[in-house]
């Protein structure tokens, strides 16, 4: 294993799965830093599995957005949590549009706060496009709230454009809301 993921770190393999053969057909991916990987990402996960009948896998990312790109020290640290709850996907896919072409048919789970990122032009100059594509491939978002500020905001907050509702499934605050960030338990 440590022989893959070197490759995966370096970017000569596009992606590896740990603790499974190979990818459900029925997936549902929560992509994340964690760092760390607290309740609130095994509830989401938890809560995404039951209303949609599919198999939790987490996705880290070793590139990312909005982020350095992580060491091999880094992925080893944050795998080993992961593991000993789902299986994980390492992936060196930054942007959604990318991990959707890796894994045609699988479904995302996101937080609010991601979700607002998918839908933001600052990540894709063609949101349109892009959301035309996800249909195409099957890709689905199940979308869990999170509090800003002093409200918690959900799906029915998101500027989701015409036509594409579709892709998105709402996760109800009465079956998920857990108030915690890993940027909060990092600064603590």
């Amino acid at each position: 294993m440590q022989a893959a993921l070197e490759q995966l770190v370096s970017g000569r393999l596009p992606h590896l799965l740990v603790g499974r053969d190979e990818l459900p057909a029925r997936a549902i991916l929560l992509p994340g830093s964690f760092n760390p990987l607290h309740c609130g990402h095994k509830f989401l996960l938890r809560a995404a599995e039951k209303i949609t009948g599919r198999e939790g896998v987490f996705e880290l990312s070793i590139s990312n957005v909005d982020k350095p790109s992580l060491t091999l020290p880094e992925v080893e640290h944050r795998l080993l949590p992961l593991q000993s709850f789902r299986p994980v996907m390492l992936t060196c896919s930054s942007t959604f549009a990318e991990k959707a072409e890796l894994f045609p048919g699988a479904w995302f789970v996101l937080g609010y706060d991601t979700a607002t990122r998918l839908l933001d032009r600052a990540y894709s100059a063609d949101i349109p496009a892009m959301l035309a594509r996800f249909q195409t491939l099957g890709t689905r978002f199940v979308v869990g709230g999170r509090i800003q500020g002093p409200d918690f905001l959900t799906l029915e907050n998101l500027p989701v454009p015409t036509g594409f509702s579709d892709l998105f499934i709402p996760i109800s605050e009465s079956t998920f809301r857990e108030d915690i960030s890993s940027t909060e338990l990092r600064t603590r």
